[in-house]
C-alpha cells in the first residue's frame, strides 16, 4: 500500500503555555483517535510531529498511523516562534523520507502539511527564504492555522492560500481544528491516484476562512 504521509507542524513557544498547550495535547489526541476509525486511513497514513519554539524537535519521526503513539507535548517558559528553522526542518524531513515511485515500486502520494502558530515567525528573513522551498516539494496541501489574537493570518498566506484562523485557542476550538483536520487528511486519502490536490472540505463555524 502506497503511504499518505502526513506533517504536523506545531508552535509550542512561551505564549502556547498553560492551556492552550493542554488543549493543543487533548485535541490531537482525539484527531488521532478518529483517525484509527477510517479503515483506509490506517492502510495508508503515516504522521510526524514537529514542534518550534526557539529549538525544532521531532517529536514522532514519521510513523504509520496503525504504530503511532503520541506523547505529551510540552513547551517552554519563554522563547521566540522559530517558524522559519521549522519549515527547514520539514524541508529536510521531506526530502529524506519520501519514497519515489521507480520501475520495481510505487512512490508516496503527495504529502500533506499543517502548519499551526498563536504568533508570528521570529525568524521572518529565514521563513521567507524557505517559502519557495516548501512550494516545489509539490505537497498534495499545504494548511496555515492561526489561532488567538496575536497570530498573523497575512504572513501565513505567504506560505499558502489555505489559511484558517482561530478566535482563541482553547480546548473546544482547538477541538474542532483538528476534527476539521482529520476530515482533512480523510479527504486526501480518498483523492490520492487522482493527481489532484486536496480540496478542503468546508469548516465549522468556529474555523474562519483567510482569504
Amino acid at each position: 500500500m502506497r503511504r499518505l504521509p502526513v506533517y504536523f507542524l506545531l508552535d509550542t513557544s512561551g505564549s502556547m503555555r498553560g492551556e492552550p498547550i493542554q488543549a493543543l495535547n487533548n485535541a490531537l489526541s482525539g484527531m488521532i483517535n478518529t483517525l484509527r476509525s477510517d479503515a483506509q486511513a490506517l492502510d495508508s497514513l503515516w504522521i510526524s510531529i514537529i514542534t518550534y519554539d526557539r529549538e525544532v524537535k521531532e517529536i514522532v519521526p514519521l510513523t504509520e498511523l496503525v504504530s503511532f503513539q503520541l506523547p505529551e507535548i510540552k513547551c517552554p517558559q519563554s522563547g521566540p516562534t522559530n517558524t522559519g528553522a521549522g519549515l527547514a526542518y520539514i524541508i529536510q524531513q521531506v526530502k529524506k523520507d519520501l519514497i519515489k515511485g521507480s520501475p520495481t515500486q510505487k512512490g508516496d502520494w503527495k504529502p500533506l502539511l499543517f502548519v499551526f502558530t498563536d504568533g508570528k515567525p521570529s525568524d521572518l528573513q529565514l521563513y521567507r527564504e524557505k517559502i519557495n522551498e516548501i512550494k516545489n516539494l509539490n505537497f498534495g496541501a499545504v494548511v496555515g492555522c492561526a489561532a488567538g489574537l496575536k497570530a498573523d493570518d497575512v504572513i501565513l498566506k505567504e506560505l499558502t492560500d489555505n489559511v484558517v484562523h482561530l478566535d482563541s485557542a482553547d480546548s473546544s476550538t482547538l477541538k474542532q481544528f483538528f476534527k476539521w483536520v482529520s476530515e482533512t487528511i480523510e479527504q486526501g486519502n480518498k483523492s490520492q491516484g487522482t493527481g489532484e490536490s486536496v480540496t478542503l472540505p468546508p469548516p465549522p463555524s468556529e474555523i474562519t476562512v483567510v482569504i
